[in-house]
């Protein structure tokens, strides 16, 4: 046999199965997205359009009570973390320390809540959750007298679950506790990357979202 086709000959000799690199494996992510605990502060008294404004600030200044507790099941879930993000505020930051008191804590004003503003209805009288529920519908169509707008705040959603993601990307699951509603948009941003939802965003304190990839 000639060199050359002794070289062909190797040539197009297969690969053996040993060879050939196996395609890496898809690492899961994990996003478990929280509400925080129960505010030190009534929650549902009922009031006007100016007691309204008070409770918002009050709100945004208060910490958590402290007779509010994780489900255990909560804690457990989240335990092994070594860090949890939150926001800024107090009542988030007390939570993400009361669910898990072993873990770092990053907080960043990023996941503070979509903001509210109290609408100017003098002849209403109604209890706090249902304001917050006429306040949001009204942001939603354009109130937003010196708070963040809409759109602002759902790019700012999609900024949060970048991070999150890129969290869950380098240690297979990652926990967030902030706020209902924000956390609403983030599940949304997480939902268009291709994340599996499990749970509802409700209305509740410590109520617990979890998103699932790979």
């Amino acid at each position: 046999m000639t060199p050359h086709a002794a070289a062909t000959k190797n040539m197009a000799r297969p690969v053996p199965p040993a060879e050939v690199s196996a395609p890496a494996a898809v690492r899961p992510l994990r996003v478990i997205v929280i509400r925080h605990g129960q505010p030190a502060l009534p929650i549902s008294p009922r009031t006007g359009h100016k007691g309204f404004r008070t409770y918002i600030d009050e709100y945004e200044e208060a910490g958590l009570d402290p007779a509010s507790l994780p489900p255990a099941e909560l804690a457990d879930l989240v335990g092994e973390l070594e860090a949890v993000f939150t926001s800024d505020k107090k009542r988030a930051h007390e939570s993400a320390r009361v669910l898990a008191p072993a873990a770092r804590v990053i907080a960043d004003p990023l996941f503070m809540e979509a903001p509210l503003a109290a609408p100017h209805l003098p002849l209403l009288r109604m209890t706090v959750p249902k304001w917050a529920v006429v306040a949001r519908v009204l942001w939603h169509a354009g109130f937003h007298p010196g708070i963040e707008p809409w759109a602002s705040a759902r790019a700012r959603a999609r900024e949060a679950a970048a991070i999150l993601i890129a969290r869950a990307e380098a240690d297979g699951t990652v926990a967030l506790v902030a706020h209902g509603y924000f956390n609403f948009l983030i599940g949304r941003a997480l939902v268009a990357r291709g994340f599996k939802q499990t749970g509802r965003h409700r209305a509740r304190f410590w109520n617990a979202v979890i998103y699932e990839k790979g």
